[in-house]
C-alpha cells in the first residue's frame, strides 16, 4: 500500500494539467515511456534492497558500492527532494480546498494539514503505516472506480463509435505538438513517479523484504499501465484535451463538464487526500532517511535518537519545520509556487535515480565478482543502465525548454556544489 501510495500523488491528479497542455491526447505515450524507465530503476533498487534489507536504502548502498560522498548526496538529496516534494503536495492541498472554498487562502490549508499529519506521525510507525493503508485504498479505489465510470460514460454515448471516442484525434490530433510536445511533457510526467522509490526505503521495516519488496516493485508497470496511461486514455476520451484549465483537478473539472457535479465533489475529495497522503509519505521518509544520514556519521549524531516507541522525533520535526516555507511562498506566490515546485523536485529526483542507477552497475558487478547469485536480478543489465541515464539527463534537458521550470535547470549544480562543500566540511571535522 506504500508503494501504491507513493504512485499516486499530486503529479496525476493535479500536475497532469500541465503534461496535458504539453502533449494533448499523447500524454498516455509519455506517461507509459517515463513509467517503464521508473519500472527499470526499482527493479535495479530491488535487487540491491532484497540483497540487503536497510533503513535509508540507497543512500546506503551509494556508501558501501560507489563511495562516501554519493552516498551523502544521495541521502542528503533525497531528503531535500522530499521536503520539496513535501512543499507542492501542501500547495495543492490549497489548491483543492479552494474548490469547496474559493475564499480560503491556500497557506491556511496547507498550514492545517502540516500540524495535523506531523503530530500524526509522531506517535508511532503504525500511525503512519494505518494512515497511509486507507489513504491509498482509497485513491485505488477512487481511480479504478473514476475509469470505469468514465468508461460508462463513453460507451453509453449518443454518438456512434468511434465518435465517441474522437477526443482523442480531434483538436489537432493524437499528437497536437508533435513528438517535441510529448518529450517537453516527460519534464512534468517524471515529478509523477516521484515517490516510487519509496519502496526502497521502507526495506527495512518490512516484516519479510525477499517476498514483498519484488511484489511490490513488480506491480508497478501493471500499476503505471491501469493509473496512468488508462485514466489518461478515458480523460482524454471524455473531454478536448485544449480545454482542460489549471484552476482544478483535470479529473475534478472534466467530470464537472461532463454534467456529474456529485462526481466532481467525491474526486475533489479524492485528490485531496492523495496530496495529503503523499504528504505523509514525506513526513516518513524524510525522518527515516536523517537518522540513516546519521547512523552513518553523515548527519548530527543527535538525529539518531529515537522515542520510547522508536520514532526518529527530531528528524520530523526538522523536517516540517523546513517544509513551513512552503506556507510563506503559498501566500506571497499562490499561482505560480506549484510549478517552481515540482521543477525543482524533478531534478533532484532526476539525482537520485541517476545515484540508484550507477550505484546498481558497481553492485551487480561486485556481486558477480564474488557469488553470481542474485536474489532478485533486475533485467537487461548493463544496457538499461546505461539508457535510463542518457533518458534521465534527456529530462533535465526538456526542463530547460519549459518556461515555469528553467530556474530549476541551475539550481541542480548549485545544489550539487552546495552538497559538495558539505561533505568537505564534515570531512575537515572529522581530521580535527
Amino acid at each position: 500500500m506504500i508503494a501504491l501510495g507513493g504512485a499516486i500523488g499530486t503529479g496525476l491528479f493535479y500536475g497532469s494539467a500541465s503534461t496535458i497542455a504539453l502533449a494533448g491526447p499523447a500524454v498516455m505515450l509519455a506517461y507509459l515511456l517515463g513509467g517503464i524507465m521508473i519500472f527499470f530503476i526499482m527493479r535495479m533498487l530491488g535487487e540491491m534492497a532484497v540483497d540487503e534489507p536497510v533503513s535509508g536504502s540507497f543512500s546506503h548502498y551509494a556508501t558501501k558500492y560507489w563511495g562516501a560522498f554519493p552516498g551523502f548526496l544521495a541521502g542528503w538529496n533525497y531528503w531535500f527532494n522530499y521536503v520539496i516534494v513535501s512543499m507542492a503536495e501542501l500547495t495543492a492541498v490549497g489548491i483543492y480546498m479552494n474548490f469547496w472554498l474559493p475564499d480560503l487562502p491556500q497557506w491556511v490549508a496547507a498550514l492545517a494539514v502540516l500540524i495535523v499529519i506531523t503530530a500524526l506521525n509522531l506517535i508511532n510507525v503504525r500511525a503512519y503505516g494505518e494512515t497511509e493503508f486507507w489513504m491509498a485504498l482509497v485513491k485505488i479505489l477512487a481511480i479504478v472506480g473514476m475509469i470505469v465510470l468514465g468508461l460508462f460514460l463513453i460507451v453509453t454515448s449518443p454518438a456512434p463509435f468511434p465518435a465517441n471516442i474522437s477526443n482523442l484525434w480531434e483538436n489537432g490530433g493524437f499528437l497536437p505538438n508533435g513528438w517535441y510536445g510529448m518529450a517537453l511533457s516527460l519534464a512534468v510526467v517524471m515529478f509523477s513517479f516521484g515517490g516510487i522509490e519509496l519502496i526502497g526505503i521502507t526495506a527495512g521495516e518490512a516484516e519479510d523484504p525477499d517476498r514483498t519488496i519484488p511484489q511490490a516493485i513488480n506491480q508497478v508497470i501493471w500499476r503505471i499501465l491501469i493509473f496512468y496511461v488508462g485514466t489518461m486514455a478515458v480523460l482524454m476520451a471524455l473531454w478536448p484535451w485544449n480545454e482542460v484549465g489549471m484552476e482544478a483537478s483535470p479529473f475534478v473539472q472534466i467530470f464537472q463538464n461532463v454534467g456529474i457535479p456529485a462526481a466532481a465533489h467525491i474526486l475533489n475529495f479524492v485528490v485531496l487526500t492523495a496530496a495529503i497522503s503523499v504528504y505523509n509519505s514525506a513526513i516518513y521518509s524524510n525522518s527515516r532517511m536523517l537518522y540513516g544520514l546519521a547512523q552513518r556519521g553523515d548527519a548530527p549524531s543527535v538525529l539518531k535518537s529515537l522515542s520510547a516507541r522508536g520514532v526518529p522525533v527530531l528528524g520530523i520535526l526538522i523536517s516540517s519545520g523546513i517544509t513551513l516555507i512552503v506556507v510563506f511562498l503559498n501566500y506571497f506566490f499562490p499561482g505560480d509556487a506549484f510549478l517552481y515546485l515540482i521543477s525543482i523536485a524533478t531534478c533532484a529526483a532526476v539525482i537520485s535515480w541517476v545515484t540508484i542507477v550507477v550505484t546498481h552497475l558497481k553492485f551487480r558487478s561486485k556481486m558477480e565478482r564474488e557469488r553470481g547469485h542474485i536474489k532478485f536480478r533486475a533485467p537487461f543489465y548493463p544496457w538499461i543502465n546505461y539508457l535510463c541515464i542518457v533518458f534521465l539527463i534527456g529530462v533535465v534537458v526538456m526542463m530547460a525548454q519549459i518556461p515555469g521550470m528553467q530556474l530549476a535547470v541551475p539550481i541542480l549544480p548549485a545544489w550539487l556544489l552546495v552538497l559538495w562543500l558539505g561533505y568537505r566540511s564534515k570531512k575537515r571535522r572529522e581530521k580535527e
